[in-house]
């Protein structure tokens, strides 16, 4: 999708201990980079900036590989809630290099979690209206749409 369509970015640098004997980012930093924008967004559009307010778990990554992360440079990571259901949120992600190049893509899926009870929960209303403010409206399914 293109990046137009994404009304949060978070930028990540490229850090040195990120690149393998390839030259280039490990496959493992794409995560990584997905990582610190959904916390990003969680702190802004959420509003829940701590760790005690992360009440959220991983439940799918996909990640795609378009071209080489080369260090030094700055990454912007392109981040929005593509599905909202009821206990879970559904995030995609693009990751342009410094030229503009797409680097990376993907999607996470993430379920309301309460680690101290060890259970699911439904996506509370605040949460909801946070998300549905900057991502939405969601329609029928949980995907953006006319609401």
């Amino acid at each position: 999708m293109p990046q137009h369509a994404f009304r949060f970015q978070h930028h990540v640098p490229v850090r040195f201990r990120d690149i393998d004997v390839a030259g280039h980012a490990h496959h493992s930093a794409a995560l990584v980079y997905f990582e610190e924008a959904r916390a990003a967004y969680w702190r802004t559009v959420v509003g829940r900036a701590g760790l005690g307010e992360i009440d959220y778990i991983m439940a799918e990554a996909s990640v795609v590989w378009h071209k080489r992360v080369l260090w030094p440079q700055t990454l912007d990571v392109a981040v929005r809630v593509s599905r909202l259901g009821k206990k879970h949120f559904e995030m995609e992600y693009e990751v342009v290099g410094e030229g503009g190049e797409l680097l990376q893509s993907g999607r996470t899926v993430q379920v309301m979690y309460d680690y101290r009870d060890g259970t699911t929960f439904r996506i509370p209303d605040e949460v909801r209206a946070a998300v549905e403010a900057l991502d939405g409206p969601f329609g029928p399914g949980g995907v953006p749409g006319d609401g």
